[in-house]
């Protein structure tokens, strides 16, 4: 194909297309009509180009313009039901699984410096006298003290909400940060690691690990899952701006941040959830055994919800991208 013949051949077409859309809601009958079958024409040309002559900024161009014209034809298309179903079964349990290689050992390495920080807090007492006042942490570590009763102290649904909402920020936060290269994810991961060592080194100190863990497993399993899918998605954007692979930057950020924010709106349900068990079972009068059996329920249930659904389908090309139809033309690049 003689691609300065096609292009002299077609651009006055290309441009009456551009025209008709720039004033789509003032068109008559017959222009309207026009403008369908520019839009099957443009869209052919396009097709040609891509596979004789890829000439990228053409193929920008069309792409672009094609586009409009499909939404001008089609009409926006509204979310149902149906998409909030494939977006749940499908979806998000498809991105966190894709990005398991970096949630994964992020739960590994951050749960080691929680658990080294509060070995090192609960035996060394000057760094607890650092911390606190002994009058103040024996406050805060003995029965009924602050950490017993910080789970009770307001209404129940109120707790949840307040939980919930402190937690979907962190993660959304660690999810919008995560393109500055990842360093303010890895500062959200220590802060919050940070209050996890205090919390284990303290309690340890004055032999309440067991109580300890009984107010945290229940809730925090879910909870801090739901964190480092967070700061791990995170990371994999702050990666992609330093090696976005065989796509161009620009292709490769709009696709896995797409994909973040579909991952915080199902992680805002997950932390729903934790937020819920956090309010209700967790200062619950049942005992202890019951109340983490249901904290490892959860987590075995979400667990088996992204690596058995989510593995599945992604095996069947689901990313937790948006749809094909739905996204905006790309400009092929040299392998």
């Amino acid at each position: 194909m003689d691609l300065d013949v096609f292009v002299s051949a077609h651009r006055a077409e290309w441009d009456r297309l551009d025209a008709l859309l720039r004033r789509q809601r003032h068109l008559n009958g017959p222009e309207v009509d026009e403008l369908v079958a520019l839009y099957q024409r443009t869209a052919t040309h396009l097709s040609l180009i891509q596979s004789s002559a890829p000439d990228p900024q053409l193929t920008g161009r069309l792409s672009q313009l094609v586009a409009r014209a499909r939404s001008a034809v089609t009409g926006t298309r509204r979310a149902s039901w149906r998409d909030v179903t494939r977006f749940l079964i499908h979806g998000f349990p498809a991105a966190v699984y894709r990005s398991r290689h970096w949630w994964v050992p992020t739960a590994l390495l951050s749960t080691l410096v929680a658990a080294l920080l509060g070995w090192w807090i609960g035996t060394t007492p000057e760094v607890q006298s650092s911390i606190a006042a002994p009058s103040e942490l024996h406050q805060l570590t003995r029965p009924g003290g602050e950490y017993e009763t910080y789970y009770s102290s307001n209404p129940a649904a109120s707790f949840a909400a307040q939980v919930w909402t402190n937690n979907a920020q962190a993660a959304a936060l660690c999810l919008v940060l995560g393109i500055f290269l990842g360093l303010p994810v890895l500062w959200i991961l220590l802060q919050n690691m940070l209050n996890l060592g205090v919390g284990f080194g303290l309690m340890s100190s004055a032999g309440r690990l067991d109580t300890f863990l009984g107010l945290v497993l229940p809730h925090g399993l879910l909870e801090l899952t739901a964190v480092f899918v967070a700061a791990g998605t995170g990371l994999r954007l702050g990666w992609t701006v330093i090696a976005p692979g065989p796509r161009t930057r620009r292709t490769a950020l709009a696709e896995e941040g797409r994909a973040a924010v579909g991952m915080a709106i199902g992680l805002a349900l997950v932390l729903f959830i934790s937020g819920a068990i956090e309010g209700f079972v967790t200062p619950s009068g049942l005992p202890t055994w019951a109340r983490i059996t249901i904290g490892v329920a959860a987590e075995l249930a979400f667990l088996a919800y992204v690596f058995v659904l989510g593995g599945r389908a992604a095996r069947t090309g689901q990313t937790g991208d948006v749809e094909a139809a739905e996204r905006s033309g790309t400009v092929p690049v040299a392998a």
